[in-house]
């Protein structure tokens, strides 16, 4: 998929069945694909929705496999350990967990064979969020739901699907949301909204920006930061890194010198200034990196004569 000069990868996947989640119709196949997703879109016929329960059968299939959607990790810090028994400690009241939440925790622990471990609650979490905490393989994704077919249905019916959170209602046939032109396309619209993608302009001293092929950020994998941009281009900027020149709405003026943490948005300009000869001779690491870049040197041009004396043999 294109938008906004960016492509955009869609995965189409086979429809899933209730009890999909245990094997059924090769479900488990199916919802390994959107573990490793970014994002899910989750497309319903609005003619039938009302009916056959699609959504809330599609939600249980995917939390049942430890898929979370539209929510946020809870802010706890489980470590675990090989002797120390359990410490429980939180920085705010647990009302979510009975009367005695470190009794809970520790009988919840019990059940998944823990006898070790540390545990910090920074915020009120329930019973569930405990247990995604303690069992350590759920994934949390943002999804949006697109309602197709409403040109079968009444207004009333329209009004009350656009309602729903983190939906959106539409019709291919009518191209009403949906196969428009890109400022028009509400569904493409969304599905960039739901990704956190951010596009970033490079920029050379003395140069014009490259506004033709944008490095597009997402706030769903590395974030938006102008670290994340440095990783997006080269390992080597980062650690030259010295600081950046931003344009853009993320600058309070222009240009904005700013450090590597800096939080960039959409269309920002921003161009990598990187350490001198001199500032990289400071640096601790100096050495050792000299060093590498000499072993490096020196394995290649044995390789290469390595190379080289065997064609003569030959």
């Amino acid at each position: 998929m294109h938008y906004k000069g960016s492509k955009v990868q869609v995965l189409d996947l086979p429809g899933i069945i209730e009890g999909a989640a245990h094997g059924k119709g090769r479900g488990k196949e199916v919802i390994a694909c959107a573990r490793n997703a970014d994002a899910i879109l989750i497309v319903l016929d609005a003619g039938k929705e009302g009916l056959n329960r699609h959504r809330e059968i599609l939600e249980t299939e995917l939390e049942t496999v430890g898929i979370r959607l539209n929510q946020r990790p809870p802010d706890v810090t489980f470590n675990k350990k090989s002797t120390g028994g359990v410490r429980f400690s939180s920085t705010v009241p647990l009302t979510k967990l009975g009367p005695d939440p470190e009794k809970l925790a520790i009988q919840i622990m019990r059940e998944y064979k823990i006898s070790s471990a540390d545990l910090l609650a920074r915020e009120d979490i329930t019973v569930d969020q405990l247990v995604d905490v303690i069992v350590g393989n759920r994934v949390y994704k943002p999804a949006c739901y697109f309602y197709n077919k409403i040109d079968t249905i009444t207004i009333e019916e329209v009004d009350q699907l656009a309602r729903m959170p983190h939906s959106l209602v539409g019709s291919v046939h009518k191209r009403f949301n949906v196969g428009e032109p890109d400022e028009e396309d509400a569904l493409k619209a969304m599905i960039w909204r739901y990704l956190g993608l951010t596009r970033i302009y490079t920029k050379r001293k003395g140069q014009h920006p490259d506004l033709a092929e944008p490095v597009v950020l997402s706030a769903v994998r590395k974030g938006t930061t102008v670290l994340a941009l440095c990783q997006n281009i080269s390992t080597q900027m980062l650690r030259d890194f010295n600081f950046a020149m931003v344009w853009g709405k993320s600058a309070k003026h222009n240009p904005q010198r700013c450090g590597i943490n800096h939080p960039l948005e959409d269309e920002d300009v921003v161009q990598i200034v990187t350490k001198t000869n001199s500032q990289q001779r400071q640096d601790k690491n100096y050495q050792a990196m000299v060093q590498g870049f000499s072993d490096k040197y020196h394995k290649k041009k044995a390789e290469a004569r390595k190379k080289k004396q065997g064609k003569l043999r030959g």
